[in-house]
């Protein structure tokens, strides 16, 4: 094999093409809005969020406190005024829809005290949330796969008519 004296490499090395320094993210929204923070929220919230029963403002007031989630061991913990005024909603409106998502074992509260004794927000457990949406993963995932088949029916010869007549006789 030859070598390039220049560089010590072999002529027939492709060089691998280096990783942009801006990240996708950033391309996507723009520096100067991602250096103010983000949130990963699993696909699965929004496509299943019919099934898991939320609400458009259950669901608002679940990506504020999964806003505020940013490790499995530490919940998190915001005010509801914080929430509230994100929102444009009253503090008492927030309270029963995070009630009702209590009552729907989608999440749980529990209450944290300053170390004076004095009472601080709530922590929340998005553990029922989560669990619901690990039961839910099986269908996507199946309906995936059924997907797939539909479109090799579709592109195969004769069709998706062709391929269902074939199922119905057998």
């Amino acid at each position: 094999m030859k070598n390039n004296q220049s560089d010590n490499k072999p002529d027939n090395v492709i060089p691998i093409p280096k990783r942009s320094e801006e990240k996708q993210f950033d391309k996507k929204w723009g520096q100067e809005v991602t250096k103010q923070g983000f949130c990963m929220v699993p696909s699965i919230l929004f496509q299943a969020q019919l099934r898991i029963g939320l609400n458009p403002t259950q669901l608002a007031i679940l990506m504020h406190l999964i806003d505020f989630w940013w490790t499995q061991d530490k919940k998190p913990f915001p005010s509801k005024k914080t929430i509230a005024d994100r929102l444009n909603m009253s503090q008492r409106q927030v309270q029963r829809h995070i009630a009702d998502m209590e009552k729907a074992g989608l999440l749980k509260r529990a209450q944290r005290y300053h170390p004076n004794g004095g009472k601080a927000t709530n922590e929340y457990d998005l553990s029922g949330l989560v669990k619901k949406m690990k039961n839910i993963a099986p269908d996507f995932e199946e309906a995936k796969e059924k997907a797939k088949e539909i479109k090799l029916q579709a592109s195969s010869r004769g069709g998706l008519k062709a391929a269902t007549a074939h199922i119905k006789q057998a």
